[in-house]
């Protein structure tokens, strides 16, 4: 699990993490505001033969093929229906641009360094790899993401296969 170890905590004693937090279900997420380029309204996606599992389809955007991947299923929840709040948060994964839906985007925070803590083991079901921390803000718990970890490294490859092509 990818946690912010107590020396890192020291060493940014004080700070804050800017956070783009978003929804999926009754649960808020979050990630490091330099993990995202960009927001996007829902697009339609189109499906790719023979794609990886994980993979929902691409959009083209400024003529460029982004892989799109549902965060719902990839975290095995139910899906959902989309609505006029479902947006695509495009981040880069290594060098490969991926989009992911989610839910709805809520704003973007700052949270002190001092209230995020190490995830229990298991957190909205969610296995913990993904996981950097929960944030606390008020009465407000805010799952803290490491998107870099969402995608394996196999996964990665097939992603560039589908790029290449």
């Amino acid at each position: 699990m990818a946690t912010l170890d107590d020396n890192l905590k020291t060493q940014l004693s004080g700070k804050t993490l800017q956070v783009v937090t978003f929804a999926l279900g009754s649960e808020e997420y979050g990630v490091d505001i330099a993990q995202v380029q960009e927001i996007n309204r829902m697009v339609t996606i189109t499906h790719v033969p023979r794609a990886p599992q994980f993979m929902e389809g691409v959009i083209n955007l400024r003529g460029q093929l982004i892989p799109i991947i549902d965060l719902r299923s990839r975290f095995g929840m139910d899906r959902s229906e989309r609505t006029k709040n479902t947006r695509i948060v495009v981040t880069e994964i290594g060098s490969k641009r991926i989009g992911m839906v989610v839910d709805s985007v809520s704003e973007v925070l700052r949270v002190p360094v001092e209230q995020i803590e190490d995830a229990p083991d298991l957190v909205a079901g969610i296995d913990t790899e993904y996981i950097r921390g929960v944030g606390k803000m008020g009465d407000r718990l805010i799952i803290m993401l490491d998107l870099s970890r969402v995608i394996s490294g196999n996964e990665k490859l097939e992603l560039q296969k589908i790029q290449a092509a």
